[in-house]
């Protein structure tokens, strides 16, 4: 679940989190040495908990047997491959088990279509790696219209938000002598032309926003260096992202600014041939993007325009250069209701296809701008259940998509399809565990304060409701990001799939407040002091669990990452009483500083300032602060990464160490590689999944074990 914007400045981050670390450790924060990212204080305690963590969960048949199981379905080349038109070529980020950091390669559309296509290597990471004496993790390529010859690519070292931007010729398969190189950093290279890109990164002192990110976009030409780079727009200390980007549609080429001062807080310039921005004057909250002749506004908050208010959720679209030009006339192009959200949109050639959430299932339909306005048709073929995804193959030369289908007991599905005719699947993933004994079901919770709280529940088909099946509990309530059902292999074998006693596991997963599955009202209702709603939601389908007898709290475990983890730091501290096992991964825990490590001072908007009068509100949900030492907790696993430049490890590491301290049931497992994501190979991923799965074992499969 992938949560925040990839491109971060590892080098500048570190230098700014051991600057943090280095403070000295006050009375009420005895623990805030372990900050230090690579100290060797830290690195040793660190150490000793992987090996008391190893010992006591990794050491058994039954242990390696699952994390092989893991492993080989995140090495499997039954995977689909998802590519991306470049050109004539159709492209691939791959890796297996032969390819642990993966290659980039490329194939055509007839040898796609076969089961076993053909496929030509462009670049071998582990080869770079060994050649380079490096630990490159591929962050993506952008190559330059017409004739895709140029690339520009970011690679991170172990997987770190953190990148460098090189230059590579795709004809000649190698990088560019002395081409574009931006060096490791938190930020981006565009193109513009072939000797001209836009370049965001950090530039020296003062060139970085509080949260860590570029605050100066400038642009660079071939063969000058970087600090001659001429500036084309500065932000503010304050700001959170500056970034600029040229628009390489045929017919339609512009250039853009975009300024973000915080998350769903952006305003966007289009900027003339003179250097000259003029802003696109909608709403900061809106998300506004331009494709062609259109301009298509994404409301988040009501907007009064051309004598008419339009809904929160809603999505508007008018003609740019009039818009530009004054004139205020849109079309409605989407309005949600209680039940339902805009999940995505995207275009083809000729239409604009709308994903829609209708009580968290997606719903396909087709808009058609035309001389007498925009016309309405169904999406011919798509499933009746499931996420589905839709993609446009190349926007401007067609109107095919790609197709993407899935649940939680279905392999995603891939098809092509032209808009107006029936999807023609051209791949399937493989069954990795068998489905068929399962069940999938939606429920609602009441919260609180009486909201209605959709989750899924997939269960075995013969479930006895005698509160005594092992269940997991996932959620994640934040950024408005929706969670909706998707096939995973490795919990397919390692929880539904696992039988121990005799029970296999049950999974859940609520759609709680914080997240966006009814579009901008349902985030909005969980931000900054009225944060406990989200955790009043997840509480209230915990207890709906055991109210079915699906499950009791000695049998109920938790889990999330991320803001996630703030998710199951606060059910750990509010809620012990709930669980009997709490899996946090890559957590906020300490929200007292979390604005001063790392990208924490981007997130604000979100949670609010902990400097100023809103630490009253943030206290109240601050797992660092909420523990009490007296009290009995569920046992807990905390899982992070050394590398992690986005969320700092040491929220992990002072929780956990806090804990240990107070005799609570702890376990505790860092990798030093892995960025936010956690690991940086699929034998470090399948390492970190089976310990969080035979930790959930361990401790709910029997008869509870005692808090402590």
């Amino acid at each position: 679940m992938s949560h925040f914007a990839q491109a971060c400045l590892f080098a500048g981050l570190i230098a700014a989190s051991a600057a943090h670390a280095q403070e000295p450790a006050v009375a009420d924060d005895p623990y805030q040495w372990l900050e230090d990212v690579t100290g060797d204080k830290p690195l040793d305690w660190v150490r000793a908990q992987n090996a008391r963590t190893d010992a006591a969960l990794a050491a058994t048949g039954e242990f390696k047997a699952m994390e092989a199981g893991i492993r080989e379905v995140l090495d499997s080349d039954a995977k689909i491959p998802g590519v991306q038109k470049i050109g004539d070529w159709y492209y691939n980020f791959w890796k297996d088990r032969s390819h642990e950091r993966g290659i980039w390669r490329r194939t055509t559309l007839e040898e796609y279509r076969k089961p076993a296509p053909a496929w030509e290597t462009i670049l071998d990471l582990d080869a770079l790696n060994k050649a380079e004496d490096e630990n490159w993790v591929w962050h993506g390529a952008e190559c330059l219209r017409p004739d895709y010859e140029r690339c520009l690519i970011a690679l991170s070292r172990g997987g770190a938000d953190a990148d460098v931007t090189r230059e590579f010729d795709l004809a000649k398969k190698a990088w560019v002598e002395d081409g574009f190189f931006r060096p490791e950093a938190k930020g981006a290279l565009g193109w513009i032309d072939r000797d001209t890109v836009y370049v965001y990164t950090d530039f020296g002192p003062g060139s970085l926003t509080e949260s860590g990110y570029p605050r100066v976009v400038k642009r660079w030409k071939r063969g000058t260096p970087l600090a001659s780079a001429q500036v084309v727009y500065e932000g503010t200390a304050d700001d959170m992202y500056i970034a600029a980007f040229h628009d390489d549609t045929p017919g339609f080429e512009r250039d853009f600014v975009s300024r973000t001062l915080a998350f769903y807080n952006d305003e966007l310039y289009l900027v003339g041939a003179d250097g000259k921005q003029v802003k696109v004057d909608a709403p900061n909250s809106a998300n506004k993007s331009v494709k062609r002749q259109w301009l298509t506004v994404e409301l988040r908050e009501p907007w009064t325009v051309g004598g008419r208010t339009h809904a929160a959720g809603a999505l508007l679209a008018a003609r740019f250069d009039d818009f530009m030009a004054g004139k205020r006339e849109f079309e409605v192009l989407f309005e949600p209701t209680e039940r339902s959200s805009l999940a995505s949109f995207g275009w083809t050639k000729s239409h604009l296809v709308l994903n829609v959430l209708e009580d968290v299932k997606n719903r396909l339909s087709v808009l058609t701008p035309g001389e007498d306005g925009w016309t309405r048709s169904a999406f011919a073929g798509a499933p009746a259940f499931g996420t589905l995804g839709v993609s446009a193959v190349d926007d401007d030369a067609s109107d095919a998509v790609w197709l993407t289908a899935t649940d939680y007991l279905t392999p995603t599905t891939l098809s092509l399809a032209q808009i107006g005719r029936a999807p023609e699947q051209l791949k399937a993933m493989p069954a990795f565990f068998d489905g068929s004994r399962d069940a999938i079901e939606q429920h609602f919770a009441t919260s609180k304060d009486g909201t209605r709280v959709p989750y899924f529940l997939v269960r075995p088909k013969d479930l006895k409701a005698d509160g005594r099946n092992p269940t997991l509990l996932y959620g994640y309530g934040g950024f408005e990001i929706s969670l909706t059902p998707g096939y995973s292999g490795g919990l397919g074998r390692a929880w539904l799939g696992n039988a121990h006693g005799g029970r296999r596991g049950v999974y859940a997963v609520a759609n709680i407040r914080g997240g966006g599955e009814y579009g901008p009202r349902w985030h909005q209702a969980a931000l900054k002091a009225n944060r406990h709603r989200a955790y009043e939601d997840m509480a209230a389908v915990a207890r709906d669990l055991i109210d079915r007898g699906i499950t009791s709290p000695a049998h109920l475990g938790v889990q999330g990452g991320s803001n996630g983890g703030l998710l199951t730091g606060n059910m750990l501290t509010q809620y012990p009483e709930l669980f009997g096992a709490v899996v946090v991964q890559v957590p906020l825990l300490d929200m007292k500083r979390y604005n001063k490590l790392l990208a924490g001072a981007s997130w604000m908007a979100e949670y609010g300032n902990p400097d100023t009068a809103d630490w009253e509100f943030i206290k109240t949900f601050s797992p660092y602060h909420l523990f009490d030492p007296a009290k009995n907790y569920p046992p807990v696993i905390f899982l992070t990464s050394t590398r992690d430049d986005r969320v700092h490890p040491g929220h992990a590491r002072k929780m956990a160490a806090r804990m240990i301290e107070a005799g609570k049931d702890v376990t505790y497992y860092e990798n030093i590689e892995g960025g936010h994501g956690g690991a940086a190979n699929n034998a470090q991923a399948a390492h970190m999944q089976a310990l969080a799965y035979a930790f959930l074992w361990q401790r709910l499969a029997g008869d509870g074990q005692a808090a402590k």
